[in-house]
């Protein structure tokens, strides 16, 4: 896999992916476009919420949204690495079973989300998951 980044004036930069895709990022704090950090929580939740509904839907649950919310600590000192991520996922859908939910939600966590694998030494990752009946 591979990718590029090319700054394309002040704090803004251009990231395109292998297959062709692009995404700009601002250094600014994420002033006119995420941050570099703030694309790594919405890898991390993106990638979480894939493995959940796709584990859901082999399961035969019968899930209409899926929403994962990301709150994150960063250390104080240089550089400011994420010390904690908690991941709150709300799944939407019909008679979803509490076992399935929990069970799809923890073999994401522990075995099949590539970024929150990457993350583990250095990050503090813990999740928790509500079901919303429809």
């Amino acid at each position: 896999m591979k990718a590029t980044v090319k700054w394309i004036g002040d704090e803004l930069f251009l990231g395109t992916s292998q297959s062709g895709h692009s995404i700009v990022l601002d250094a600014n704090g994420g002033a006119l476009a995420p941050s570099p950090l703030e694309n790594v929580l919405i890898s991390l939740g993106s990638c979480s919420c894939v493995d959940v509904v796709s584990i859901l839907k082999k399961a035969r649950q019968q899930i209409s949204d899926c929403k994962v919310e990301i709150s994150a600590t960063r250390v104080t000192s240089v550089p400011k690495l994420f010390s904690d991520i908690h991941l709150n996922f709300v799944i939407s859908g019909t008679d979803i079973s509490d076992s399935h939910a929990k069970r799809a939600v923890s073999l994401s966590a522990d075995k099949y989300c590539s970024v929150a694998l990457m993350l583990n030494g250095k990050v503090t990752i813990t999740h928790d998951y509500q079901i919303v009946a429809e």
